[in-house]
């Protein structure tokens, strides 16, 4: 896939750069001298610890908090040490936010410490590289496919996207798809992107492909930065030197994973199988369309490829028709206990597909229209075998679900599967790697300790440090609980939706900065933002929301812009969310982040720990919940001079033993506790500016 270069085990690797890298984090070092940066003990610490790890070949897990300066801690001995060894390193992030930080800030910044110091000077010449996935980009060959003989594939506004996606390709310099604004649809862009045997070095090159072109940019490159997603679908797709070789996407690299709170559910994601109505549609409609009279077949296949095409769309409609009566009807997510729990409608027209499309290969001459039938051929027999997986449940050690998504215009449904033990998991492509690989997140252990993300993920032999944040919470952070809030289980739902609304509107409309807003539940967000809406529009407030179409980074992005705006969010914006100063004045966490237990993957864990007379949710559900609650809290404080109010409006956290458990991971030990009747004497008004009353316990 991507390489660097060779490294010749029996030749040591010079050690220099060890104490280059003390020099540069020491007290009066180089990040004092020369950048006026503060020297932070907590980050001189870590980047001691991450260049042993290199140095030794090591494991290690960081818990660095806020303020602890981590990304520049891992990314100097990193640089340093890559330079010497000719190794490259292997950033992983989770968010697009951190990526983009590490590429235009953190980089940068790294590029001026090594300008400025003689011993370092020439070290400024390390190339950085983004990996991202071959189907965000743009394939010359494909393109030109597309443009000639292939149009005939298109309608008439598709050929006018693909004139588009041409005029853009003569001014683009990325050829990626998130810089082509507005996106074309997706029945264009995957004829046309590197995602595809027809994007390969006998019909491509660096000249016309941009894929190729980045390709080239990442094999050079001493840092290549990429996100959690896509590396960890390609360890599981078995990409890397392999057979207990160093390396985790090439020979020889090291591996530094950032945001790592994040690695139990990107491993459950990408671990297991995952196949949709929606894929398996849009890969037979590809193929032919019967109803457009067009696809790939067209002027390569006869009536009978035409006609397979067809039984297998009849059979994948009978199929999840099937689920959808007898299985999903009534509920969104089902899991399966029993082999064979549906008929294999599909089987059947699926392998019949393959074996024409294996004919019709045999009668094809070599080109790019042969690779696209090979691929096609490749990714029904694919369909096949995980379908067939699927109803036999065939793994003991995952859990299978069938699950019901999209929209009622454009329903989706999924089969999918997760590994119960991630931990053996995980250990097979990262633990078990004689690579350098170093672990890093402001929130990695609980009561100061790392034993329980050890034992989740299997880092068995990492070493571990905790660094907790350097910054002042007790003078810039007030903690506000309300004392009166109903319990989340209330028969009366309507009840607790109009008391959750009145305190939002009422904690939102008087701070003066911005605020964010943080659920469990989509329908409670959305009931939420229903209600809430009015008055914050009356209040001439930017009101923003988590909903289909809108992507998280352009909402933070907003916000951060806005300087006093309200947004709503679930998921995800508990995590990465990073907008300091008076935008994000304040956090409100509607309810304590306990996951649903009636989740498939959730309720086979506990299963599992019940068999061994172990509490789920003293090992599953509470860690899980705790280290979001941090995450969500983290959002306030990101800089030094940041001050601002979390507000916690789950009284359980006073009233559960647990809630001690919640409360200890808060930076600031002294709370307020306030309800309805007293909030407006208490609660600060930053509106009028008059002095809040002095925080109690």
């Amino acid at each position: 896939m991507i390489g660097f270069a060779e490294h010749s085990p029996e030749e040591p690797a010079p050690l220099r750069f060890a104490g280059l890298a003390g020099g540069v984090f020491r007290p009066a070092g180089v990040l004092q001298s020369a950048l006026s940066l503060e020297h932070r003990a907590p980050q001189e610490r870590m980047a001691r610890a991450v260049t042993r790890a290199l140095r030794e070949s090591g494991q290690l897990l960081c818990e660095a908090g806020t303020g602890v300066g981590k990304s520049l801690a891992y990314l100097v001995p990193s640089l340093l040490f890559a330079w010497e060894t000719k190794r490259q390193a292997v950033v992983s992030t989770h968010t697009i936010a951190l990526q983009e930080q590490l590429l235009h800030s953190d980089l940068p910044i790294c590029r001026r410490l090594f300008q400025s110091d003689p011993a370092l000077r020439d070290m400024a010449a390390f190339r950085e590289a983004l990996l991202v996935g071959r189907g965000n980009y743009l394939c010359g060959t494909r393109l030109a496919q597309a443009l000639g003989p292939q149009t005939e594939l298109f309608a008439e506004g598709e050929r006018g996207e693909l004139a588009r996606i041409a005029a853009w390709s003569q001014t683009t310099q990325t050829g990626l798809l998130q810089e082509l604004n507005p996106a074309p649809p997706s029945e264009v862009w995957e004829w046309v992107n590197a995602d595809s045997s027809a994007c390969s070095r006998k019909h491509c090159s660096p000249e016309n492909c941009f894929f190729r072109r980045a390709r080239a940019k990442v094999r050079e490159a001493h840092v290549v930065i990429v996100n959690h997603s896509l590396l960890f679908a390609l360890l599981a797709a078995g990409v890397g030197p392999g057979d207990g070789k160093p390396g985790f996407l090439t020979p020889d690299d090291f591996l530094i994973l950032d945001e790592a709170h994040t690695l139990p559910d990107v491993a459950t994601e990408h671990f297991g199988a995952r196949l949709t109505s929606r894929a398996l549609t849009r890969l037979l409609s590809r193929l032919w369309h019967p109803g457009k009279k067009r696809g790939l077949l067209k002027t390569i296949g006869t009536r009978r490829e035409h006609e397979a095409v067809e039984r297998a769309v009849d059979g994948s409609h009978l199929f999840f028709g099937h689920l959808h009566e007898e299985l999903l009807g009534r509920k969104p997510l089902v899991r399966l206990h029993q082999p064979e729990w549906a008929p294999a409608l599909l089987r059947e027209p699926l392998a019949e597909l393959a074996a024409h499309l294996g004919n019709l290969e045999g009668r094809l001459a070599d080109g790019p229209p042969l690779d696209e039938l090979k691929d096609s051929r490749k990714q029904v027999l694919a369909w096949q075998a995980g379908l067939d997986q699927a109803l036999a449940l065939a793994d003991p050690g995952h859990v299978y679900w069938a699950e019901r998504g999209g929209t009622t215009r454009f329903p989706n449904t999924l089969l999918r599967s997760a590994p119960l033990d991630l931990a053996a998991s995980l250990r097979s492509v990262l633990f078990s790697n004689p690579s350098p690989l170093v672990l890093t997140s402001a929130t990695l252990a609980e009561g100061g300790k790392l034993d329980l993300f050890r034992e989740r993920t299997g880092a068995r032999e990492a070493v571990g440090l905790v660094e907790p944040s350097p910054f002042d919470y007790e003078r810039h952070m007030r903690v506000f609980i309300a004392g009166d809030s109903p319990s989340p289980t209330a028969e009366n739902g309507a009840l607790d939706d109009t008391w959750l609304a009145d305190y939002i509107t009422f904690c939102t409309l008087r701070i003066a900065g911005g605020s964010l807003v943080l659920f469990t539940s989509h329908q409670t967000l959305r009931k939420a933002a229903d209600a809430c809406g009015p008055h914050f529009a009356q209040a001439g407030r930017t009101f923003l929301r988590q909903e289909p179409g809108r992507s998280r980074h352009a909402l933070v992005q907003e916000m951060r812009a806005g300087g006093n705006a309200i947004l709503f969010g679930t998921d995800t914006f508990w995590t990465g969310v990073d907008i300091p100063g008076r935008a994000l004045s304040q956090v409100i966490i509607t309810r304590l982040p306990f996951e649903s237990p009636g989740h498939p993957v959730s309720e086979a864990r506990a299963e599992l720990l019940q068999e061994k007379g172990r509490s789920p949710f003293a090992e599953l559900t509470l860690p899980d919940a705790l280290m979001q609650f941090r995450q969500g809290v983290g959002r306030l404080i990101r800089t030094a001079s940041d001050q601002g109010v979390v507000t916690l409006l789950d009284s359980r956290i006073l009233q559960k033993n647990y809630g001690k458990r919640f409360l200890a991971q808060l930076p600031q030990p002294r709370h307020t506790v306030m309800t309805k009747q007293d909030r407006t004497r208490l609660f600060p008004d930053e509106n009028d500016r008059s002095p809040p009353p002095s925080t109690r316990k």
